[in-house]
C-alpha cells in the first residue's frame, strides 16, 4: 500500500510537468487585431530580436483573434480583409531581417501615406508579411509586430486609430518566390489597402 501511494505521488508530478511542458497545440492561423481604441495591447512593445535568424524563437505574446469572415461586422468587429483593395497612391514599407522598426527611409513613405489617409475618409488594412526563413508561427507573430509598427507610427501622424486594422500573413503572400536576398527583402513588407467608409 506505502508503495502504491509513493508511485502516485512521484507519477503525478511528473504528468503534470509533462502536460506543462507540452501545453495545448496551437494553430498557425492568421492572426488579426484592430486599432479600434487606443490600448495598451495595440502599443508595440520592442524585444530583443531572435538570435539564429528567427528560425527556431517563440513568437512574442500578445492578443490575437482569429481573421473575421462574412461581409457584415458587428460594432468594435474589424471589417473581413477581403473588402479592401489596394491604392497606389499607399506605398509599401519594407523591413530588416528579423526586425520590425521602421528604418528612416520607411517613415519619409509612410509621411507619404499618412497624409493620403488624413485627407481620404477610408479605412486601412496593414498587412504585415515575411521571407520565408522561420517558423510559421514565428513568422505570424513578426508579420503582426511589423504591421502594428506601422500602425502606430501612422496614429502618430495622426492618422485615427479607429481606422486601422491590421492583420498578419506571415510568410504566406509572398511577392517574390526566389530563394535570394534581394528576394526575401521584398517580401518583408507592410502592405497598405484601404476601403470607403
Amino acid at each position: 500500500m506505502r508503495q502504491g501511494r509513493a508511485r502516485v505521488f512521484l507519477v503525478a508530478p511528473l504528468l503534470l510537468m509533462t502536460l506543462f511542458l507540452v501545453g495545448c497545440p496551437k494553430r498557425p492561423a492568421t492572426t488579426a487585431a484592430s486599432a479600434v481604441a487606443p490600448a495598451p495591447s495595440a502599443a508595440v512593445v520592442p524585444s530583443p530580436p531572435a538570435t539564429g535568424g528567427g528560425t527556431g524563437a517563440a513568437p512574442m505574446p500578445g492578443p490575437s483573434a482569429a481573421a473575421p469572415s462574412g461581409p457584415a461586422t458587428a460594432p468594435g468587429t474589424p471589417p473581413s480583409p477581403s473588402e479592401f483593395s489596394a491604392n497606389p497612391a499607399l506605398k509599401d514599407v519594407y523591413f530588416d531581417f528579423d526586425k520590425y522598426d521602421i528604418r528612416p527611409a520607411d517613415a519619409k513613405i509612410l509621411d507619404e501615406n499618412a497624409g493620403w489617409l488624413k485627407r481620404n475618409d477610408t479605412l486601412v488594412l496593414i498587412e504585415g508579411h515575411c521571407d520565408e526563413r522561420g517558423t510559421n508561427e514565428y513568422n505570424l507573430a513578426l508579420g503582426e509586430r511589423r504591421a502594428k509598427s506601422a500602425m502606430n507610427y501612422l496614429v502618430s501622424q495622426g492618422v485615427q486609430a479607429s481606422r486601422i486594422t491590421i492583420i498578419s500573413y506571415g510568410e504566406e503572400r509572398p511577392t517574390c518566390n526566389e530563394k535570394t536576398e534581394e528576394c526575401w527583402a521584398k517580401n518583408r513588407r507592410a502592405h497598405f489597402l484601404v476601403k470607403p467608409r
